[in-house]
């Protein structure tokens, strides 16, 4: 579907990150992938292992596009909008960055143009899933940071806190030895 180009991500670079995420699925991500990496800059090397690294920590490898957990805990979090019945489980994370909490929903339905309160199941779905992802890395002006190679200061601002430093230095650390950055 795309040129091979050096911005464009491949299925074998993909597969060298998250080696073990079954196939089928890197192969339907990796189109949204591409367009999310253009859409938002994400284009140089350094830039691409960074988001890489974080996306496939948040996705368990790029195996789900959705958090495990049930979203109960997020029930009446008045910090992430959720204040009716039910907004814990209806906007848990989703996205290959985990968008999480009705104000994040809306605000990232807007920029993408889908109504995420009304269908926040959409998040889940290949194409958002990515494009989630690319608007949270924008919002959060993350390319500058990954410029500079500054992992702890992106994945505090993505996490809120340090969870996952080890797992997304690997994911890092793989990316970089795929693009070819010592």
């Amino acid at each position: 579907m795309f040129p091979s180009t050096p911005t464009h991500l491949t299925l074998s670079q993909l597969r060298a990150i998250a080696a073990s995420s079954p196939l089928g699925r890197l192969e339907a991500l990796l189109p949204h992938l591409n367009l999310t990496l253009d859409r938002y800059d994400i284009t140089t090397p350094l830039r691409k292992c960074h988001f890489l690294a974080q996306i496939a920590h948040e996705s368990d490898g790029f195996r789900t596009n959705e958090e495990y957990a049930s979203g109960s805990a997020y029930e009446f979090r008045r910090d992430l909008g959720n204040t009716e019945p039910g907004d814990g489980r209806r906007f848990k994370g989703r996205g290959l960055i985990q968008v999480t909490g009705r104000y994040n929903y809306a605000d990232c339905g807007r920029a993408l143009g889908v109504d995420l309160i009304r269908a926040p199941q959409r998040l889940a779905d290949f194409d958002l899933a990515a494009l989630s992802a690319g608007w949270f890395w924008e919002r959060e002006r993350l390319n500058p940071l990954a410029d500079r190679d500054d992992l702890t200061t992106i994945t505090r601002r993505i996490n809120g806190g340090f969870n996952g430093l080890e797992d997304r230095r690997n994911y890092l650390l793989r990316s970089k030895r795929t693009f070819g950055i010592g």
